[in-house]
């Protein structure tokens, strides 16, 4: 009795059935990873009241320098250190930037307690800056001010290169807190889900090791 043989439409349902099942739960743990950094999303400010060695703020925004000079004039730190400031722009340059209410009248006397890093362009180079900037210092503890969505990135790199630091979170919030919002599919959610895949380029960065982190 001759064999049959299988009909190569069966094997084409399999393979393609079996792709499908590799998309749908690629797409699942896509889905269930999104959820995941959207909870990462603080809503609220750490310890608002704590006193830090330094408040850092990651330029992106004016919201956010507004936020550390305020921090700094209310004694919660006895210095302000802004990082990734572009080469070439001055104190000076970044407080002309600011809504009059939030102007300090007097520059000169922010001379003593602000510092510009001029040498970090991303997340990482923020995280990789500071780290020395607190170790120049002797620093031991910092309050990190950036924006909600921008929070979880930013903690993961600092407290990969930061070691031994304590790092509060101090979020500022430009629109909508960020994880209230997202569900709408409005700018909020196409910006999530741009920060929710570099974020995941950080945490494979993390998981590889040193020798993966970005330039």
């Amino acid at each position: 009795m001759k064999r049959r043989r299988r009909r190569p439409r069966s094997a084409l349902r399999h393979v393609l059935a079996g792709l499908a099942g590799v998309i749908a739960f690629a797409a699942l743990t896509w889905a269930a990873g999104f959820l995941y950094f959207i909870s990462l999303i603080p809503s609220q400010v750490e310890a608002p009241e704590a006193r830090t060695d330094a408040v850092v703020v990651l330029t992106g925004g004016s919201e956010r320098l507004a936020e550390g000079l305020r921090l700094l004039n209310a004694g919660l730190a006895a210095q302000l250190f802004i990082s990734g400031v572009p080469e070439g722009i001055e104190l000076k340059d970044l407080l002309a930037n600011l809504a009059e209410p939030n102007r300090p009248s007097d520059i000169d006397s922010l001379q003593c307690c602000v510092v510009l890093g001029h040498a970090a362009n991303n997340t990482a180079g923020n995280a990789a800056e500071t780290a020395s900037w607190l170790a120049r210092e002797k620093l031991h503890s910092v309050r990190l001010v950036t924006a909600d969505y921008h929070m979880p990135r930013s903690l993961l790199e600092f407290r990969e290169i930061v070691d031994g630091t304590l790092i509060l979170a101090h979020p500022v919030f430009p629109q909508e807190p960020a994880a209230d919002g997202w569900r709408r599919w409005t700018g909020i959610g196409a910006l999530l889900l741009r920060e929710y895949a570099k974020y995941s380029l950080s945490l494979a960065r993390a998981a590889l090791g040193p020798s993966a982190q970005a330039p």
